[in-house]
C-alpha cells in the first residue's frame, strides 16, 4: 500500500502537465564530460568540404557519422554548398578523425581553409513586385551589379524574386533594395544571409512608444539576434536571428517579463503570406479581365456583328452630328474606359521602364493601343466636323488587344500560383503542433505541453507518438520505432531507429514511441534545405533562358522600329505607285491602310512568351520533380 500512495504522490504532484508517458530517465554522463572539457580547454572549430552529397538524406547520413564520434558540441551540413562545419573538443577528437568519419560515410572530404571572402559574403533575397517581362528582370539585375560590392545577382521573373550575393562591408541590404525601387519597383525582404531564420510576433498591450522601445531594447540584448524590425500600427515585431543561438520562445520569454507580466506575444497570423499575395494577384487580374470584357463586347458587336443585321445596322447608321453616328459615338464611349482606366497599369509600366531608358512589354502595349485608339479618335473628331468625311475606326483593336492581354496576365498569375504549389505541399509536411519535455537535472521527464512547431528551439526534447510526424531533426534519445522516411529518401520501407539515430523533420513514426532531442531549427532544418534547393533551382537560369533574356533588351527597340518602317514603307509605296489603288478598302486610304499594318506588327509582336516559356517550365519541372523526390540543384544541364 505504502509504495501505491507513493505513486500517487509523484503522479498527482505532475498532474498539470496533461497527458505522460512512463518516465524515461537519462543518463547525465556526456554532460559531466562535456563540463569536464570545457573546463580543461575551448572549442575548435573546422569546415570540410564535402563531395558526393546530392540531397538532405546525405546531409543526414554525414552529420550522424560525424556526431557519433566523442567530443563533437555541434555539426551542421549545407548541401546546397557542399560544406560541413563542426565543432569540436581537440582533447577528445581531432580533424583528421573527423575527417575520416565523413569518408566512412561514403563522401569525400577535405579540410576547407579560413577564406575571408567567404565570411565577408552574404547572401540576401529580396522579392519584387510589377516585374512583367524579362525586360523587367534584366534592368533589375543591371542596376544590382552595377552597385559596388554585389560579386552576382539574379533575378527570377517566374518567382519574382532576386538573390544577391553581396560584400555587407561594402554594400548593405537597404542599398540594394533602394537600387530597386529606383528603377521602379516595390520591394520586400525576405532574408539577409543563410541560415538566419524570421519570426514575425504580435504584442498585445502596447500602449506607447516607450513600451515598444523597452521590448526592442531586451530583445537586442539577446545573444543571436540580428535585426528587429518594429511596425507599430499593428504591434508587430518581425525579428530575425541565427537558430542555433536562441529562438522564439525565448523571445517570448523576455517580451511578457520586460513589461511586468501586461505584455502577451503570440506568433503573428501569415495571413499576408506569399500565397495570400498571389491570390490576391489573381482576383485582380480576374477582376480587371471581366470589367474589361463587359466593355470590350459591346464595342466587338456594334463594328463586327450588328453591322450585318438590317434591323439594328439602320439605328446604329443614324447620323448625331455631321457624319457621326450613333454606332461610332458607343464605340468611342465603351473604349474609353478600357484604354485609360482599365489599362492604365500599361501606361504606368511604360513609365517607370522609360524613366530607367528601357523598353518593356509594357511600352509596346501602351503604343499599340494608343495608336489604334488615338487614330480613332482622329476619325470621330472629322465625322463630328465633316459632312463628307468617311473613315474606319479602330476602338475595337485597342480595347480587345487589352483584354485578351489581361486574360494573358490571369492564366499567368494562376500557373504561377499552381507550379508553387509543390514548395508548399514540402512545408506543410511538418505538423502544426508538437510536445514538448521539460526535463529536471537528472535527466526524467517532470512536464510535457502542446507547443506550436514553429517555437521549437534547438535542444529542446520532443516527444513523436505513433503515427505523428516528427517536428523537427534531431537525435533519438529514448525509445525505439519504425520511422517513413520516404519523403526524404523514397524508400518505402521504414527505418529503424533507437537511441542516438539521427530522424528528419517531416517523416511519420510508424510505431513506438520517441523522445528527439532537437538538434536542426529553421533555416538549418533538412526540410528547410530541400525547399532552398528547389528554389535555387527554380531561380538557375538555362542556357536557352539567358539567351532569351539577352534577346529581350533589344527585342523591343527593334519592334518599334519595325512598325515604323512597317508603316512608312506602305505609306511611300502607295505614293510612289508600288501597288495597285484596289489593294485598299473602299472605306480606308492610303494612310490608314499602312497605320493598319504597322499597328498589327506593333501589337503581335510581344517579348513574353519568349521569356515566360523557359522559366514557367523550370518551376513546373523543379516543383513536380520534389514532390517526387528528384531534385534538381541548376538549369545548367
Amino acid at each position: 500500500m505504502g509504495i501505491k500512495i507513493e505513486g500517487w504522490d509523484c503522479m498527482s504532484g505532475l498532474q498539470c502537465c496533461g497527458n505522460l508517458s512512463p518516465q524515461p530517465h537519462y543518463p547525465s554522463m556526456a554532460r559531466v564530460e562535456a563540463k569536464k572539457v570545457l573546463e580543461e580547454g575551448s572549442e575548435a572549430k573546422v569546415v570540410f568540404s564535402v563531395m558526393g552529397m546530392t540531397c538532405a538524406a546525405c546531409a543526414g547520413s554525414v552529420e550522424k557519422a560525424v556526431k557519433r564520434l566523442p567530443g563533437i558540441r555541434q555539426a551542421v551540413v549545407d548541401v546546397l554548398n557542399d560544406k560541413a562545419q563542426v565543432l569540436y573538443y581537440p582533447q577528445m577528437v581531432n580533424e583528421e578523425r573527423i575527417r575520416e568519419a565523413i569518408e566512412d560515410a561514403g563522401f569525400e572530404a577535405k579540410v576547407m581553409e579560413e577564406d575571408s571572402n567567404d565570411t565577408s559574403t552574404q547572401i540576401c533575397r529580396i522579392h519584387v513586385r510589377g516585374m512583367t517581362c524579362t525586360s523587367c528582370s534584366s534592368t533589375i539585375e543591371s542596376a544590382l551589379q552595377s552597385l559596388r560590392g554585389v560579386h552576382k545577382a539574379r533575378v527570377a521573373l517566374a518567382t519574382k524574386e532576386a538573390e544577391v550575393r553581396y560584400d555587407p562591408k561594402i554594400v548593405t541590404h537597404n542599398q540594394l533594395m533602394e537600387a530597386i525601387q529606383d528603377t521602379g519597383f516595390e520591394v520586400v525582404l525576405i532574408s539577409t544571409r543563410e541560415h538566419i531564420s524570421k519570426i514575425e510576433l504580435k504584442i498585445d498591450g502596447i500602449k506607447n512608444e516607450q513600451s515598444m522601445n523597452a521590448i526592442e531594447h531586451s530583445l537586442h540584448a539577446l545573444p543571436g539576434v540580428e535585426t528587429i524590425d518594429i511596425y507599430a500600427d499593428i504591434n508587430k515585431v518581425a525579428i530575425t536571428y541565427k537558430p542555433y543561438m536562441t529562438g522564439p520562445r525565448t523571445f517570448i520569454e523576455v517580451i511578457e517579463s520586460s513589461g511586468s507580466g501586461c505584455f502577451k506575444a503570440v506568433i503573428f497570423p501569415n495571413d499576408a503570406g506569399k500565397e495570400a499575395q498571389r491570390q490576391k494577384e489573381i482576383n485582380r487580374y480576374f477582376k480587371l479581365f471581366i470589367w474589361s470584357l463587359a466593355f470590350t463586347i459591346p464595342v466587338f458587336l456594334t463594328s463586327m456583328v450588328l453591322m450585318y443585321i438590317p434591323g439594328v445596322k439602320r439605328v446604329l447608321d443614324i447620323k448625331v452630328v455631321n457624319m457621326l453616328d450613333i454606332g461610332l459615338l458607343l464605340r468611342c464611349e465603351f473604349a474609353t474606359p478600357v484604354q485609360f482606366i482599365i489599362g492604365r497599369r500599361f501606361y504606368v509600366g511604360a513609365y517607370k521602364a522609360l524613366r530607367k531608358g528601357s523598353a518593356n512589354m509594357d511600352v509596346l502595349i501602351a503604343l499599340g493601343t494608343n495608336a489604334a485608339y488615338f487614330y480613332s479618335l482622329y476619325v470621330v473628331e472629322r465625322a463630328a466636323f465633316s459632312r463628307h468625311f468617311k473613315g474606319s475606326d479602330f476602338f475595337e483593336t485597342s480595347s480587345m488587344l487589352i483584354s485578351f492581354i489581361l486574360l494573358g496576365k490571369y492564366l499567368e498569375v494562376l500557373a504561377k500560383g499552381k507550379t508553387s504549389q509543390a514548395i508548399a505541399k514540402l512545408m506543410d509536411l511538418t505538423p502544426g503542433t508538437a510536445t514538448l519535455l521539460t526535463q529536471d537535472d537528472e535527466g526524467n521527464v517532470v512536464c510535457e505541453q502542446q507547443i506550436d512547431s514553429r517555437l521549437i528551439q534547438k535542444d529542446d526534447v520532443i516527444k513523436v507518438v505513433p503515427g505523428a510526424k516528427v517536428a523537427s531533426d534531431g537525435f533519438v534519445i529514448w525509445g525505439q520505432s519504425h520511422v517513413n522516411e520516404s519523403m526524404i529518401t523514397g524508400e518505402a520501407r521504414p527505418v529503424a531507429k533507437r537511441k542516438g539515430d539521427m530522424v528528419i523533420g517531416g517523416t511519420v513514426n510508424e510505431n513506438g514511441v520517441l523522445h528527439v532531442k532537437v538538434s536542426r531549427v529553421g533555416s538549418e532544418s533538412a526540410l528547410s534545405q530541400i525547399v532552398r534547393l528547389v528554389e535555387s533551382a527554380q531561380m538557375a537560369k538555362a542556357p536557352v533562358q539567358k539567351f532569351a533574356d539577352h534577346i529581350s533588351k533589344y527585342f523591343v527597340p527593334l519592334v518599334i522600329v519595325l512598325s515604323l518602317s512597317t508603316w512608312l514603307s506602305w505609306f511611300l509605296a502607295r505614293k510612289l505607285h508600288a501597288y495597285p489603288k484596289s489593294w485598299i478598302p473602299s472605306s480606308m486610304n492610303s494612310f490608314e491602310l499602312a497605320l493598319q499594318f504597322g499597328i498589327s506588327v506593333m501589337v503581335i509582336a510581344c517579348p513574353c512568351a519568349l521569356g515566360l516559356a523557359t522559366p514557367t517550365a523550370v518551376m513546373v519541372g523543379t516543383g513536380v520533380g520534389a514532390t517526387q523526390g528528384v531534385l534538381i540543384k541548376g538549369g545548367k544541364h
